[in-house]
């Protein structure tokens, strides 16, 4: 019988490089070697491997965590999320991440409906968490200092070695963000997850560098921070430093102190990283980054590339694709504007977005519906089969986004479905609107939505973030007006403090459609 574990990208390196650094956060370093042991003691504590085990009263009502079991995480970046992590899958468990916005009503939420018999939280969500954890009737563990989790994980027995599952067996349940209504669990299998990260690690990069040193500045409890700053840096074997909360100027100072040579990132990161470098004292030495979670416009590229002199190559992917599907692969060549080709093994094409119960495949260079498949597909939404039917048609992944892929074979992403403005009859697509105004010289953060008008159907609206040398809104509009077609430009602009940011730091356009729906006064 086939098996596989995910737990086996933090097993493996543990032998074959013990004493290389695995992890750093603050003071603390930790080898391979040592966080590996740790993980195999907390695993032991999970499965309820106490001292007394040898006696057949190990398991007590606290843990008990049996093969399959989910557990629920959540845990903001530091040594504990990455040691719970690898301790639940070595247990045999199902991970289930929760974002630390969540209130107590939706992390109850997600912990019914992932069928959870344990929560892990840190203690700074232990308020938050222990509300959540009794409305939902789930046993609750805090970890960190003085957490009880760290109590019985000294008391345990480790395990030998991790338990190992089936390749198709769930690993991790990613919740989506619930834009259009109640979040539904994204099943990933050890397989999803145990290829996206050797893909990404050994395939998808200029060269394989196991001296990397990569910022988690991404929160580990989201896909994209948990499989391409975690998994696939530790799949190489590399480094991985720890940043709990995300401050740009605080990044740049520690990636200049660990000599961070890889930075992964969305694109509001980018942006502030831009201001942020024009007042560092020392700006580290990165040779590779990588965007993704949402489009990144050109011209903060360019700003990017300019301040720290490291290329910057896109990709793109979904918590459903675990997540990497494509980026720009310096092997291949890269086309900045672009999310690149696909990674090995996946296949990225367009599709007609109006044939709904097939997938219809459409020429080079036309416009339509992003749909992949692969490896990193993921096994169904849990408990929604017509969901998961309406979403893997055909064996394609029906992505949602709107996108096209040239004579080359390069993938563009054109917007999400849902974000397209239809004024007058003629599509509109705000990234291409943004990636306009954004060459205007102090424009540096803006958002483009459609809101309801009774013209034009729907309305093109700037919202941009206020400070020091931003242009005014006449100068905006006028801005438009002359870059842009008559059908595109913003007729309207409003300004913000700051936008709406999810918990993987995408703008929430949902939010800024329902503020400025009604018209300015």
């Amino acid at each position: 019988m086939t098996s596989l574990s995910l737990a086996s990208i933090l097993a493996e390196p543990a032998w074959r490089r013990p004493d290389h650094i695995a992890l750093i956060e603050g003071d603390h370093r930790l080898t391979f070697a040592e966080l590996w042991q740790q993980v195999l003691r907390q695993a032991g504590a999970l499965a309820g491997q106490g001292k007394d085990a040898a006696q057949g009263t190990g398991t007590g009502p606290e843990t008990g965590v049996k093969p399959g079991d989910k557990v629920a995480l959540m845990c903001p970046n530091t040594i504990e999320f990455p040691r719970a992590y690898y301790a639940i899958l070595a247990a045999g468990g199902v991970v289930v991440p929760v974002h630390l916005l969540l209130t107590a009503d939706e992390a109850e939420t997600v912990l019914r409906d992932s069928g959870a018999s344990l929560l892990i939280a840190h203690a700074m969500c232990a308020e938050t968490a222990a509300k959540a954890a009794e409305r939902a009737g789930v046993r609750l563990l805090t970890a960190g200092p003085d957490g009880r989790l760290e109590e019985l994980t000294e008391q345990a027995t480790p395990l030998p070695t991790f338990v190992t599952r089936q390749p198709e067996d769930p690993a991790v349940i990613f919740y989506t963000s619930g834009t259009t209504g109640t979040p539904k669990g994204a099943v990933l299998s050890h397989l999803n997850l145990v290829m996206n990260a050797t893909t990404d690690a050994y395939d998808a990069r200029d060269e394989v560098r196991r001296d990397d040193i990569v910022l988690a500045s991404l929160p580990l409890f989201h896909t994209f921070g948990q499989t391409v700053s975690m998994n696939a840096t530790w799949r190489l074997g590399a480094t991985v430093v720890l940043l709990p909360r995300f401050d740009p100027d605080a990044a740049i100072a520690l990636m200049a102190k660990e000599r961070v040579t890889t930075f992964h990132g969305v694109p509001t990161m980018y942006v502030t990283l831009v201001e942020a470098a024009a007042r560092a004292g020392t700006m580290p030495q990165l040779r590779r980054c990588v965007s993704g979670g949402a489009s990144l416009p050109v011209p903060v590229l360019e700003r990017f590339e300019a301040a720290f002199g490291a290329k910057v190559l896109e990709g793109y992917g979904l918590s459903e694709t675990s997540p990497v599907a494509s980026v720009n692969q310096l092997s291949i060549g890269t086309r900045a504007g672009t999310v690149g080709h696909p990674l090995w093994g996946v296949d990225v094409e367009v599709a007609d977005p109006d044939v709904l119960d097939a997938i219809r495949l459409l020429p080079r260079g036309e416009l339509g519906e992003i749909v992949i498949r692969g490896h990193n597909v993921f096994t169904g939404y849990l408990g929604r089969p017509e969901a998961t039917a309406a979403a893997v048609v055909d064996g394609w992944f029906r992505t949602g986004d709107l996108g096209r892929r040239d004579a080359d074979g390069f993938i563009s992403i054109v917007d999400r479905t849902k974000d397209l403005i239809i004024r007058g009859g003629f599509n509109v697509y705000p990234r291409e609107v943004e990636d306009t105004l954004l060459r205007m010289p102090g424009l540096t953060e803006v958002a483009v939505i459609g809101v309801p008008d009774d013209v034009h159907g729907e309305e093109i609206v700037a919202v941009v973030v206020a400070g020091a040398g931003v242009p005014s809104a006449e100068e905006i509009l006028a801005y438009g007006d002359e870059h842009l077609g008559r059908h595109k430009y913003p007729r309207r602009v409003e300004f913000v403090d700051a936008l709406p940011l999810g918990p993987s730091h995408k703008v929430l356009k949902r939010e800024l459609r329902d503020r400025f729906s009604k018209p300015a006064e």
